[in-house]
């Protein structure tokens, strides 16, 4: 948990200072740095869930695809 704790407060204090620098205000660079990880929190649920279903399909092509024993 301290990992991911540290890894978030990484991603805000990114997010914060390319607002800054790209725009000057401390006000865009604090939204982008709520608004950014929240959307790529969101943006990362959604690429997991869709790789789970790749997964779940190779999964069951390879047992289909498995030769019989007896």
């Amino acid at each position: 948990m301290s990992k991911t704790l540290s890894f978030a407060c990484v991603h805000f204090s990114v997010a914060f200072l390319v607002g800054y620098l790209m725009t000057g205000s401390i006000w865009v660079g604090g939204a982008l740095a709520l608004v950014e990880p929240a959307c790529n929190t969101v943006a990362f649920h959604l690429h997991e869930k869709f790789w789970k279903r790749i997964e779940t399909r190779r999964a069951a092509q390879a047992v289909a695809n498995a030769p019989l024993t007896t």
